[in-house]
């Protein structure tokens, strides 16, 4: 089991494996190809919404035909858009082949989860979730570092070698995979897309989704933005920075294990409002500029981040357990409504602001004070099915 759950591990952390190595790479490239920020950050604009759309797409695929196919069919795209990358030679290239990079990642993401429900029944599955949320958190750790390293001591292309790399090990170990599901759809291909429509019709399923994706708003700008931040604003050097990046992704590791000690004395109901509402509070002193940087945006984004993180791992299992079929959809529709709504606030952040930590402030507050709204509502006129 611990190989499943590592390769699991691997698969859902496609998404800041591909980014966070990169993103001191983006004013080196601001600079090397005379381009403005909100121009390069189209890098990362356009993984996350063409992996947005692709994840619509693996979702039923993998109900129809196996979680294996899809998987090595996306993983195989994602090794040769990382080749493409390392030899990019303009803007124009590297958008277009992030852009082929985010459509193989998204076979990785969505079929992931996937794979946890096949295998895993629904308390067990909540602790795997947990353990891959810690696992996964070492992505955002290492990854920045890694990637400061390379882009001071050799060059921002190798970080594109790294990870075609590591497509390679992740299609080997599904290549050695057992197929996890069990029971095939039986819907011709056309008729499994109407999942997504039956699933829209699941109110306690979809809404749900909607008030948990608008709380990864604040995450997805403040990767779009710090390193224009720490580095051009703040005079940090690029491996700088990846320490910055990784201390503030510590919070992903620390805050499931918090979890699972307070899960045993209080409710799920009872501890996810504490993770929106702590967000909430940590967004006040990057509004208010209280403290002088780099602790004006360092400090509030870990407790940010740790508040986000301390309820996102049971967010995605109480969404899955308002579904009973179309799972591989749900999945899929899940983590699209997750990264496209970041995707939008990559954008958006990525204007010229005259403050841009005050911003971020502003997305956080707003994001964790709807989540919260929405989730009191829900819970109470919906009557959510809890983990049992």
């Amino acid at each position: 089991m611990k190989k499943t759950i590592g390769l699991i591990a691997l698969l859902a952390a496609f998404p800041p494996l591909s980014t966070d190595m990169y993103l001191a790479a983006i004013p080196l490239l601001v600079d090397l190809w005379q381009q403005p920020l909100a121009t390069v950050n189209l890098t990362l604009v356009g993984f996350f919404v063409t992996y947005c759309g692709f994840l619509l797409f693996y979702g039923p695929l993998s109900d129809r035909y196996g979680r294996r196919p899809p998987l090595l069919a996306g993983l195989l795209l994602y090794v040769i858009a990382s080749l493409l990358c390392a030899i990019a030679d303009s803007v124009e290239h590297m958008i277009i082949a992030r852009i082929l990079q985010g459509a193989g990642a998204a076979a990785a993401s969505s079929i992931a989860f996937a794979i946890c429900k096949d295998l895993f029944a629904s308390q067990l599955r909540q602790r795997i979730f947990l353990q891959i949320g810690v696992i996964v958190a070492a992505a955002p750790m290492i990854a920045p570092v890694i990637g400061g390293l390379i882009i001071e001591r050799f060059s921002w292309r190798w970080v594109f070698i790294l990870q075609m790399a590591l497509g390679i090990t992740a299609a080997l170990g599904v290549w050695f995979m057992k197929e996890s599901l069990q029971e095939f759809s039986t819907e011709r291909l056309n008729k499994v897309f109407n999942g997504y429509l039956r699933l829209l019709g699941n109110f306690r399923f979809f809404l749900l989704t909607l008030a948990l994706s608008i709380l990864g708003i604040p995450f997805f700008a403040f990767i779009a933005v710090s390193a224009d931040i720490y580095i051009k604003t703040l005079g940090y050097s690029e491996q700088q920075y990846g320490y910055f990046f990784a201390a503030n992704a510590s919070a992903f590791m620390l805050a499931p294990l918090l979890f699972t000690r307070f899960a045993r004395h209080y409710k799920l109901k009872h501890l996810l409002p504490v993770s929106y509402l702590g967000m909430l509070l940590a967004s006040l002193p990057m509004i208010f500029d209280i403290i002088p940087q780099p602790f004006r945006l360092a400090l509030p984004m870990w407790l940010l981040t740790f508040f986000f993180a301390f309820g996102r791992p049971p967010g995605n299992n109480l969404i899955l357990e308002q579904v009973e079929v179309d799972v591989g959809s749900a999945s899929s529709l899940m983590v699209f409504l997750f990264f496209m709504t970041g995707a939008c606030s990559m954008w958006f952040i990525s204007q010229a602001w005259q403050d841009s930590v005050r911003v971020l402030g502003l997305l956080g507050f707003f994001s964790a004070a709807i989540t919260l709204l929405s989730w009191l509502a829900i819970n109470r006129l919906l009557q959510l099915k809890m983990p049992t």
